[in-house]
């Protein structure tokens, strides 16, 4: 027997792979977007304490009250939106199952979805197992900025889900409230549904802010708004997010949802609840925290041979390496700067579906420790 495969161009991830070539070759590892430093003790201890407890069962599938409601606080307090935690907040096992639930409850076989490059590797397989098709659009050169027109151009009678993602992972780039506006003027009149990634909501930088679309009382109508703990409380590893969206979207996604998972872990939920409950400060502290570690990053790199514009928000930074090795491609650059100088990066191709011409870029992360800067920012200069 052969199985036909039904992600036939999809391999080993660029993660992974940087991830073990940076295990292989000792180097410092800024490929991957997590942390490696630890938890706030207060949520490892509530984590503990919950186990203790005997909160070790199956959570209720659409997550547990206390924690649906904690989102629900916030969201009402950061974005003006007083959303129902019974019927509008679903807590998944990880941003990434919420995206995919969101995309199958959407996309049905022949639709389009838009896409703004470059993004998240995990939305293009999700849309082709839903049968539909991904529609590319480049975002502009340098700033990342969307093309409203082109967009526009790109919508046909087919298009039935837009996907965008601000905070934006790889470039930091930030969707302003004019551009919220702008997409909602184009698909007003039209059978579209919006899918708005903003895992990294609370980590923006030199006194930005993030225009969510929990905050466009038009977009939000027509959205799923997936945000993620992990991002949010230093535990990546833990794969909790949620997905917010009016009652009757909600209904739909939980149909998904439920038999994808049906619930996240629970002592992590209660744990997360009662730290939320305790330390709402903590997401008003992020900015500052992360920005303190950009710019540690940048201070570190300012005599290096690189060049670079301080991103404005996630915990990822562009670098550009063409003054070093412009005969390379950026994946060939980060292969050759994590075995022959110690430091895995993620090239900015793999974010791509037809990577621009004469683009030098390597993402690296600067979620890390003190120390872990540091000592990074000597092997890039000494290249």
């Amino acid at each position: 027997m052969q199985l036909q495969s039904k992600l036939p161009h999809v391999g080993l991830t660029i993660f992974t792979q940087m991830s073990q070539l940076a295990s292989a070759h000792g180097a410092l590892n800024l490929s991957q977007g997590f942390p490696d430093f630890d938890a706030p003790d207060a949520l490892k201890d509530a984590v503990q304490r919950h186990v203790q407890a005997g909160h070790n069962q199956y959570a209720p599938m659409t997550g547990i009250a206390a924690l649906r409601e904690q989102v629900a606080s916030k969201i009402a307090r950061l974005y003006r939106n007083p959303v129902c935690a019974e019927q509008e907040v679903t807590i998944t096992p990880g941003a990434t199952q919420a995206l995919f639930c969101a995309i199958q409850t959407l996309v049905r076989v022949g639709d389009e979805v838009i896409v703004f490059d470059p993004c998240y590797d995990s939305y293009e397989p999700a849309v082709t197992l839903a049968g539909g098709r991904c529609v590319h659009i480049a975002l502009n050169s340098p700033d990342f900025s969307v093309d409203w027109q082109i967009f526009a151009d790109a919508l046909t009678e087919r298009t039935r889900l837009v996907i965008i993602n601000s905070p934006h992972n790889p470039s930091g780039a930030l969707l302003r409230q004019a551009d919220l506006n702008q997409l909602a003027d184009l698909i007003r009149e039209r059978d579209i549904y919006l899918l708005s990634d903003e895992v990294y909501e609370h980590l923006v930088f030199d006194g930005q802010l993030h225009s969510s679309v929990l905050a466009h009382e038009e977009l939000y109508q027509r959205a799923c708004v997936v945000s993620s703990f992990g991002k949010t409380y230093h535990v990546t590893g833990w794969k909790t997010g949620y997905m917010v969206a009016p009652p009757a979207l909600t209904e739909e996604l939980r149909k998904v949802h439920q038999y994808v998972s049906f619930c996240a872990v629970t002592p992590l939920q209660y744990a997360l609840a009662d730290f939320m409950q305790a330390q709402p400060e903590h997401v008003d502290q992020l900015p500052a925290f992360y920005q303190h570690k950009r710019d540690q990053l940048c201070q570190a790199l300012q005599y290096s041979r690189f060049t670079f514009v301080p991103t404005a928000s996630t915990y990822f930074q562009l670098l550009d390496y063409r003054n070093i090795r412009d005969d390379l491609n950026d994946v060939q650059m980060a292969h050759w700067l994590t075995t022959e100088h110690g430091v895995a990066s993620i090239p900015l191709s793999v974010f791509y579906q037809r990577p621009p011409t004469e683009q030098y870029l390597l993402r690296v992360c600067f979620a890390k420790r003190a120390q872990t800067l540091e000592l990074a920012g000597e092997k890039l200069c000494a290249i």
